[in-house]
């Protein structure tokens, strides 16, 4: 039986929410708009503004217009000295901001190439479109290193210590696997999992450990592990139909090795195409946070094991969803709320 998750606080808020960010300390940030009548706007890129809140009350310390808005594409958090880091696109374009952490203050502001992601580090934002891997300096704001390769499409990407952890696939057959690249040149170092899977939702990691949200993992398995699949699938057959796994947990162990280890596989669902149930993974602290619907599991990510259940009100309406340090910052269209998880 699971239980419902505890609630610290929770905010309404008047401007509709489309990006946070939460860190080990500071305030939580918040990026939101306020729409206008009819919900209608004369440009493209809906001007925005930013928030930052008491991460122990929920108490607005200062909101501030932001030069990035609404679009795709966008990333906030704290850069080199603490200060707010944000970036995405504008009416000039792709910009990275940066704002004094006490008071929204604008300290200045860059054009960047145009991303899909972007992953605010202290040192670094590491930032991804199809195209190209590039990094960019929260001190000088400017590109500290790119990378891309003919052949390849790259997807979304996460961050060990001085390694970046890239998934891609290759244009060719349209595989998938995962890059390493160091953090701080942008050289690759390894192929952590060549292009073998199919499809790759997402990606979580934390320490040495990442975990991938897959499918038919039958290809990145070995030894004993690849023999449990198999009879774990064998298993699974009903009137004797081939069964597949459609959604599956794919545990690795990036410890130094220049390829990735499998570690753990767990099978969320033998189901196929529109009929995937709707999942989503992130790491902090050694857990692995799965998220069903309401419901938030989690687990060990060196070993899969499964430490329990949650019942999180309004993770089902989630416009993002966050973990750090045993708690969950949760928002949904107008509403922030932090929750305490397991420790």
């Amino acid at each position: 039986m699971t239980t419902t998750a505890r609630r610290r606080w929770a905010r309404d808020l008047e401007s509709e929410i489309d990006g946070i960010a939460f860190s080990a300390k500071g305030p939580i940030l918040v990026h939101g708009y306020d729409a206008p009548a009819g919900g209608m706007w004369i440009d493209e890129v809906i001007p925005g503004k930013l928030g930052a809140l008491d991460r122990t009350t929920g108490e607005t310390l200062w909101s501030s217009p932001c030069e990035v808005g609404y679009g795709r594409g966008f990333g906030a958090g704290f850069g080199e000295g603490d200060d707010v880091i944000v970036l995405g696109p504008s009416a000039a374009g792709h910009r990275i901001v940066r704002m004094e952490t006490e008071t929204g203050k604008l300290l200045g502001a860059e054009s960047i190439e145009p991303f899909d992601e972007a992953l605010v580090f202290g040192d670094l934002c590491i930032c991804t479109s199809a195209s190209k891997v590039f990094a960019v300096s929260t001190l000088m704001m400017s590109e500290a290193w790119s990378y891309k390769r003919e052949g390849q499409r790259y997807h979304f990407a996460g961050r060990i210590g001085d390694r970046v952890l890239v998934v891609y696939s290759d244009r060719g057959s349209s595989l998938k696997g995962v890059l390493v690249l160091d953090a701080v040149s942008g050289e690759p170092v390894a192929q952590a999992l060549a292009p073998v899977l199919p499809v790759i939702h997402g990606m979580a990691v934390d320490g040495e450990q990442a975990t991938l949200l897959t499918a038919d993992v039958q290809a990145a398995l070995e030894g004993d592990l690849a023999v449990r699949f198999m009879t774990d699938l064998a298993g699974r057959e009903d009137s004797g139909d081939v069964v597949v796994d459609g959604l599956t947990l794919l545990g690795l162990g990036l410890d130094g090795a220049s390829r990735a280890r499998p570690l753990w596989y767990e099978i969320l669902s033998t189901q196929t195409g529109q009929d995937l149930p709707e999942v989503s993974i992130t790491a902090d602290s050694g857990k692995l946070y799965v998220v069903r619907g309401a419901l938030l599991e989690v687990r060990d990510l060196v070993s899969g094991r499964d430490l329990g259940g949650w019942t999180v009100p309004g993770l089902d309406e989630q416009v993002e969803w966050q973990v750090c340090q045993g708690a969950g910052l949760l928002a949904e269209e107008h509403r922030l709320s932090v929750f305490e998880l397991p420790a």
